[in-house]
């Protein structure tokens, strides 16, 4: 991946649509966005994982974006949804606890639900290469409480 489109990856990461995303706001609950780069190593015979800064990233490297909340207030946050999009360049690598959209973000679902238009025109069951969204629904932050969600990504 050249130094321009990774640049345009973590711009997109990290710039306002995901560090606060346009459907995630709530006057008293703070967002955090951060990309890592997933590394497999392997040392003493033992393979884990590291999480490195995406200085430089590859088709098939796999990323992590995490969305960090805060609610700073004092009341509990109810009902918050954060919706970060996918930057382009990747393409999302596994669904976890959270729905996707696979339309820009106008409808949302499980992947196995949802329908995507092939290339011929015709729907088709939809893919992780077309998600272009993913959604969580947190019923409620209490006031001082923080966590944060995440998915995973592959370079395209």
């Amino acid at each position: 991946m050249s130094h321009r489109l990774l640049t345009a990856v973590c711009a997109i990461a990290l710039g306002a649509g995901f560090a606060v995303p346009a459907f995630a706001r709530a006057p008293a609950v703070a967002l955090e966005g951060d990309v890592k780069l997933v590394r497999q190593v392997t040392e003493n015979g033992r393979t884990s994982e590291r999480l490195e800064e995406p200085n430089q990233v590859l088709p098939g490297d796999r990323l992590v974006f995490t969305t960090r909340y805060t609610n700073g207030g004092a009341e509990p946050a109810t009902d918050f949804v954060v919706t970060n999009p996918l930057p382009g360049p990747v393409k999302l690598a596994r669904v976890d606890s959270f729905e996707v959209s696979v339309d820009g973000g106008k409808t949302f679902g499980a992947l196995a639900a949802l329908k995507a238009t092939g290339a011929d025109g015709k729907p088709r069951a939809a893919e992780l290469a077309d998600v272009t969204h993913v959604r969580w629904r947190l019923a409620s932050i209490a006031p001082g409480a923080s966590g944060e969600v995440k998915y995973f990504a592959e370079v395209r």
